[in-house]
């Protein structure tokens, strides 16, 4: 870890209360985040891949980090969920660089360091900008990777483009049901953005802490400052609008239709205490079974983000499948197991 960077984990980690929990304010050094997150520390160099879309040019944002040691020869592209973005898969892109693999973890539009456009935004634009970049990489396989909201942008990945896939992973995926049949309804794109507008530090600290059910630990709060920071900036009016159109992505653009459709060998992992599903290890199998060639993986106990609460297991199974026969049927003895 570089010098800047640990001193920035260090300092976040520095300010909790001393019975371990979040302060219940926000610390006085806190700064803005700019709106390109270009005073936001990143694990590895940044690069982009230019893109022309609705008219407008604009750029995406990427890590491509080589591997340790011991090239497979096999590629990973991870999708971040929507409250992260590209530099928050730092340890798993340490734990998988150190077992051979390329990484390539990046920043959709509208995140990081990424262009952030005022579009309507759907899940095809970062499957088809992510394409580009595999293209522009020479790059013809890889396996997929996403959390959260990334879970869904991998299925539309691998529905879109089977045939450059070898593995696919959801990682504690959300919108695991389609929102229009529960009764839920669309909502004014602008009541949308008046409610982001509204964002604070305990909004955003209550959101993160429903990740994680066991324990708050400090290092957390990282996250929580880079979100809570985009409010501080003159930007923020602009960006609560990208943020808004964001969100409208779960009830416009829904992948529950996909997953039988999916035959690419599938990885269906996640804590089973997800508190951002009413039940999750239920949803979760429901979404294996509907795939055609699917794991199924749960950490009881554990939450939203198992990379941060329990990395050294979460890798430790995500490897394990990355690393399996692409062309060998996934272990379905899941299926027996209640």
């Amino acid at each position: 870890m570089n010098r800047s960077l640990w001193l920035t984990t260090w300092l976040v980690a520095a300010t909790v209360c001393a019975d371990g929990s979040p302060p219940a304010s926000p610390p006085a050094d806190w700064t803005a985040t700019a709106i390109d997150y270009s005073n936001v520390p990143y694990p590895h160099p940044v690069k982009f891949l230019e893109i022309n879309l609705f008219g407008q040019d604009l750029r995406m944002a990427y890590m491509d980090v080589l591997p340790v040691r011991g090239a497979n020869g096999q590629t990973v592209v991870l999708f971040h969920g929507m409250n992260f973005f590209a530099a928050a898969f730092r340890p798993t892109i340490s734990a998988l660089t150190q077992e051979g693999f390329r990484v390539i973890a990046v920043d959709r539009l509208g995140y990081g360091r990424s262009s952030k456009p005022l579009v309507h935004y759907n899940l095809h634009m970062p499957a088809r900008n992510t394409k580009a970049l595999l293209d522009e990489l020479a790059i013809d396989r890889a396996a997929i990777v996403g959390h959260s909201m990334g879970g869904m942008v991998a299925t539309r990945f691998v529905a879109t483009y089977p045939e450059i896939v070898t593995h696919v992973v959801m990682v504690n995926q959300i919108g695991l049901t389609d929102p229009r049949r529960g009764g839920r309804q669309w909502r004014d794109p602008e009541a949308v953005y008046q409610s982001v507008l509204g964002t604070t530090y305990t909004s955003v600290l209550r959101g993160h802490m429903r990740y994680y059910p066991r324990e708050w630990k400090p290092e957390y709060l990282e996250w929580v400052r880079y979100q809570y920071g985009l409010t501080l900036g003159g930007d923020w009016p602009r960006y609560a609008r990208v943020r808004a159109a964001q969100s409208q992505i779960l009830f416009e653009d829904p992948v529950v239709y996909e997953w039988q459709h999916v035959s690419t060998k599938a990885l269906v992992i996640g804590g089973a205490d997800d508190r951002l599903s009413s039940d999750y290890p239920a949803q979760a199998r429901h979404v294996a079974m509907t795939l055609q060639n699917a794991e199924l993986v749960l950490f009881p106990g554990v939450g939203h983000a198992p990379a941060f609460e329990i990395p050294e297991q979460f890798h430790r199974e995500l490897v394990r499948f990355l690393k399996s026969d692409p062309n060998e049927p996934a272990d379905r003895s899941w299926l027996t197991n209640h």
